[in-house]
């Protein structure tokens, strides 16, 4: 794990990239902003998690760091033992952590709950939705930083996951008043779903997806496939994170939506 600084003092902002080894735009947007850095008046923390990953490009080595926390010190797995370094590095810290999908080529946010933080910053990020994880949280980030905001960037490994991270990071810290920018909002009247179970699927050769991520599915709706046999919805949901291979099991999450921050 690499930590590096802006600022002076002891930071209580962190950005955390790369907690899986096949998402490079959070390092790669942190190494873009401590390139050319922002002049800040508070100091800010930049984590680089899983950096051996990060060179296998593999999602993780051993086991997956966000379904480990609050992690073990003393484990004999370095991922475990990453997951509680990590969960001490950003103890009381504003976080803001940076993923991507093979689901969905924009930004959208996740958070534990929409806190008056997350109705203050996320408007100000260019993000297109919200997505609210409460229940769905063990073993992840938000166990131990439950204020914090996620931000999927993109497609994996794209030139434009790694931009938009740079991007999310430069406004993030404008939001929280790190800098002297003045942040604007960027969109009024965000949608928000809460995250719902998992689509399961099962072993085979081929997978297709036929719908959009945050678009309504309606019962009887066929939203994917298997070998060819459809899947059909037994009732409406909107699909969160879903792909034909971004999980090894499920095809991502039922979601519904709750409301618009506005």
């Amino acid at each position: 794990m690499r930590v590096e600084q802006l600022g002076d003092g002891e930071p209580d902002i962190a950005i955390v990239g790369s907690i899986h080894g096949d998402e490079p735009c959070g390092r790669d947007g942190i190494e873009a902003v401590l390139a050319d850095p922002p002049t800040v008046n508070r100091p800010v923390k930049f984590i680089v998690v899983n950096e051996e990953a990060l060179a296998a490009n593999r999602r993780y080595v051993d086991v997956d760091v966000n379904r480990i926390f609050p992690g073990d010190p003393d484990s004999d797995v370095r991922e475990v033992r990453l997951a509680a370094e990590l969960a001490a590095e950003i103890r009381d810290c504003t976080v803001l952590s940076l993923h991507s999908t093979q689901s969905y080529d924009d930004m959208f946010a996740l958070v534990d709950e929409v806190t008056p933080l997350a109705r203050e910053v996320i408007p100000k990020l260019s993000v297109d939705a919200i997505v609210r994880t409460k229940g769905n949280n063990e073993g992840r980030l938000f166990s131990v930083a439950p204020e914090a905001i996620e931000v999927e960037c993109g497609y994996q490994g794209s030139e434009e996951a790694a931009a938009n991270a740079e991007q999310v990071i430069r406004e993030f810290l404008d939001a929280l008043g790190v800098t002297d920018t003045v942040a604007t909002i960027r969109n009024a009247s965000l949608p928000v779903f809460q995250l719902g179970d998992p689509i399961p699927k099962s072993t085979a050769d081929r997978y297709e997806v036929f719908v959009r991520n945050f678009e309504r599915v309606d019962a009887g709706e066929e939203f994917a496939a298997v070998d060819g046999e459809p899947v059909v919805a037994e009732e409406p949901f909107h699909p969160v994170l879903l792909s034909p291979e971004g999980y090894e099991d499920v095809f991502g999450y039922r979601g519904a939506k709750v409301g618009v921050l506005d």
